[in-house]
């Protein structure tokens, strides 16, 4: 029996460790973002009629698409019924008051809207056993259509989600005599996130045995958490020798396809569940030489009042230091 050839695994174990799950088809893709600035992924998937509607794709699809998806199937349920009325004779349906609605399907239709939503008007009436057991059975799928409505309503409002803001820009900036990757977030909603953390990531090509690969490289944050999260956070990233950025500068981080990939883990104090928040940064989108400017505001006693939304993007022109400037600016 020959013996069986070992099985090689080319990726090294802090590459399997920083695999991020976009997979090496996708990762290797250039010129393509991998996730976009309002946290989607930069995925396609091909859906059958029956997955579009499933409970996760009701909850997380848009509020225009979930009322338009509720009123059609309400149009089309009521059409059903009104043609099944009409297939039961001219006499099943009989008004109590005339004049009487023409044509005979608009007639059916809104008998149906009546029954089915339990107002019972009393215009119009079933006469016969066959149109009596409609009404019986249209009545019972308006009690389960109503339930179900609500029920989606309810996991809509209920989810819990998190709304946090991020700068237009992320920066280079001065820190500490060198420079720094910064960029700026903020609560948009008034509820509470409490023991807040970020990841970032770069992803870049480089060059492995002659090919160009795609690597993601984690960078060390200042601070990775803050425990409470009621103003703004400026999440920066000192750029020193050990840093994975240390002697780039902005036209090598185009010419790699540089992306900065960017989680937020929270806790939601309302309803005491984990809530995320992701986006990304192009190097295009990165600014060298310059700072935040101040987003706070203050009374007269130099308190502070609140955050100022109008300044919460803007940034100021900053000199970097000598060996930042000659690799960046």
């Amino acid at each position: 029996m020959a013996a069986r050839t070992p099985f090689i695994d080319v990726q090294t174990r802090e590459e399997r460790d920083r695999d991020l799950g976009f997979g090496s088809l996708v990762s290797q893709q250039r010129h393509v973002r991998l996730l976009n600035r309002n946290g989607s992924f930069n995925v396609t998937r091909k859906h059958s009629g029956l997955d579009a509607l499933s409970y996760h794709a009701l909850l997380t699809m848009s509020w225009p698409a979930f009322i338009a998806l509720l009123a059609s199937a309400y149009a089309l349920l009521n059409s059903v019924f009104a043609v099944i009325y009409l297939s039961l004779g001219a006499d099943s349906l009989q008004t109590a008051t005339p004049p009487e609605l023409t044509p005979r399907f608009l007639k059916a239709f809104f008998f149906s809207i009546d029954t089915f939503s339990t107002i019972g008007y009393g215009n119009i009436v079933p006469v016969g056993r066959a149109a009596n057991v409609v009404v019986c059975v249209e009545a019972f799928c308006g009690l389960l259509g109503l339930a179900l409505a609500t029920g989606l309503l309810f996991a809509r409002f209920s989810r819990p989600t998190a709304k946090i803001l991020f700068s237009e820009n992320a920066v280079i900036a001065p820190y500490n005599g060198a420079s720094a990757f910064e960029f700026r977030i903020i609560n948009a909603r008034n509820n509470q996130i409490t023991e807040l953390g970020a990841r970032v990531l770069l992803s870049k090509f480089e060059n492995a045995d002659g090919n160009r690969i795609r690597k993601y490289h984690p960078l060390q944050l200042e601070r990775e958490r803050v425990v409470f999260f009621p103003l703004s956070w400026t999440v920066v990233h000192p750029i020193d020798e050990n840093s994975p950025m240390f002697g780039l500068s902005r036209e090598d981080l185009m010419a790699n396809d540089a992306e900065f990939l960017i989680l937020l883990t929270g806790t939601d104090e309302t309803f005491s569940q984990t809530v995320h928040a992701r986006s990304s940064y192009r190097a295009d989108e990165v600014v060298w030489g310059a700072k935040f400017v101040n987003v706070y505001k203050y009374d007269h006693d130099g308190h502070i009042l609140g955050v100022d939304m109008d300044r919460f993007h803007s940034f100021e022109r900053a000199q970097l230091p000598q060996m930042a400037s000659i690799s960046g600016a």
